[in-house]
């Protein structure tokens, strides 16, 4: 497998650190507000990761993080704590705040068929790591204290904008003169490890003891501080979106290489931008939308997934309703003919084609090849009008479904076995009846089914044909 490398800026050849378990690590949610299509795009991409591992022989470990504390709202920590702003927007504790939104990123996520991490771990439940993690910092002589919060002194890590290339003097110029900034900082680019409960913070809801008074954990030190407590000092991958290259990432590998004297990570992958209509997502410009308001569209979650793989993670992407449509009637379109394929019968040969083992080798390259999500999916499309046999077209397409995660084998199609090829001929009529809004003959084809001992029921990605006699 070969993944580009944002610290080498280049495609590389994985190599694990482990071959009997794979560390990767994904920056996880804030949860103060509604999980929207750009989130959803971004962990697509962590679930092809996570798919593909094992698919190429690599057992995986999956950590990720939900951030319930200490993001501020400006990245040089002159900002509002996020939950904080959250709670009197929507007139919530912080803490109800953090599990309303945490239970809508799970909902939407499972909606995506996005497999759950192995190990989620919550800010808050980690305070005890984040606090012994600053304290080695301070023992080591990499952090310092001031009357409002410890600090990371960056002067003392040398290499430090490494992965973003950015040399501290132009992150100097790139502070701005009008946010706050605490005078007794020794460089604009030192960041918060821990903020003190006073001052502009001095009514914060979530504080805890620490040896520098009572507080809150800063945003960076979180993901390092869980991180190795479940993945070790030295990880595989570790992902995010493009926007944390030059300061949230910057900031974990110095303090984490700080603490540890040792590589942080070896593989950074970023994912970029989703864009609607050519502009930012925005609540004010009334395109912010999530996975509710695309269903009550009409479309599919598996149709906005396909849209969605249909572009390359490190290309930005730009969403409209004409696209995701389109994606979702080319979704039912694929269901629809894998509906069609009969489950091999006992006794029947298994052995593949030459030409079904070319698929599988063309398949297995696009996705090796830094996850090229968009051959792979048209390798998939070629299988449904190859001239293969149904009992090789459907090993293919569950084997190439395992990384895609497209949901296009349902359980129900699983276990009924065989539908006869004139129910599902009856099927597919029916359902291009009622997109031509002939119900009366859709109406007909039902009962047609039916007699035949099947019922057909429509679903968000199209319908299924059930047994029921």
């Amino acid at each position: 497998m070969k993944l580009y490398n944002t610290l080498s800026r280049k495609i590389e050849e994985f190599i694990p650190i482990n071959s009997k378990e794979i560390s990767f690590y994904a920056c996880g949610p804030t949860v103060y507000d509604f999980t929207h299509i750009g989130h959803i795009r971004a962990y697509v991409v962590n679930d092809i990761i996570r798919r593909t591992l094992p698919y190429l022989g690599y057992p995986v470990k999956h950590v990720m993080n939900i951030t319930d504390v200490g993001h501020l709202s400006d990245d040089a920590d002159s900002g509002e704590d996020k939950m904080e702003k959250g709670s009197r927007k929507y007139g919530k504790t912080v803490w109800e705040l953090a599990q309303f939104y945490t239970d809508f990123f799970f909902h939407t996520t499972d909606t995506m068929n996005i497999l759950r991490p192995h190990i989620v771990s919550k800010a808050t439940d980690h305070i005890s790591e984040m606090i012994e993690l600053v304290q080695k910092l301070i023992n080591k002589g990499f952090a310092y204290e001031t009357k409002e919060a410890v600090y990371f002194d960056v002067m003392q890590f040398p290499s430090y904008g490494k992965l973003s290339n950015q040399p501290l003097d132009e992150k100097m110029k790139a502070v701005r003169d009008d946010v706050y900034s605490d005078p007794d900082k020794k460089h604009p680019a030192d960041f918060a490890l821990w903020f003190k409960r006073v001052g502009r913070f001095k009514d914060h809801s979530m504080h805890w003891e620490s040896p520098w008074g009572e507080g809150f954990p800063g945003w960076h030190i979180e993901c390092s501080a869980m991180c190795m407590k479940y993945l070790g000092p030295t990880i595989d991958i570790h992902t995010g979106g493009i926007d944390h290259i030059p300061v949230h990432h910057e900031n974990e590998i110095a303090q984490s290489e700080a603490a540890n004297s040792t590589p942080f990570v070896h593989f950074w992958m970023h994912y970029h931008h989703l864009h609607v209509d050519g502009q930012k997502m925005s609540k004010s410009l009334g395109n912010f939308y999530t996975i509710k308001d695309i269903q009550e569209k009409g479309v599919s979650p598996m149709g906005l997934r396909l849209l969605f793989l249909q572009s390359h993670y490190r290309q930005p992407m730009n969403f409209t309703w004409q696209s995701v449509q389109a994606a979702d009637e080319a979704y039912k379109k694929l269901k629809t003919e894998v509906m069609k394929l009969t489950v091999q019968k006992e006794g029947q040969v298994t052995a593949m084609s030459k030409e079904a083992d070319n698929f599988e080798s063309e398949f297995k390259n696009a996705i090796a090849n830094d996850l090229q999500t968009p051959k792979a999916v048209a390798t998939l499309f070629t299988v449904i009008k190859a001239q293969l046999q149904p009992h090789e077209k459907r090993k293919l397409i569950q084997s190439f479904d395992e990384v895609l995660g497209l949901s296009l084998f349902t359980q129900s199609e699983i276990t009924n076995k065989e539908i006869p090829p004139e129910v599902s001929e009856l099927a597919k009529q029916r359902f291009e009846a009622k997109k031509e809004r002939n119900f009366v003959k859709a109406d007909e084809l039902r009962r047609q089914i039916a007699e035949k001992g099947y019922a057909v029921k429509d679903t968000n990605n199209g319908y299924t044909l059930e047994k029921t006699s």
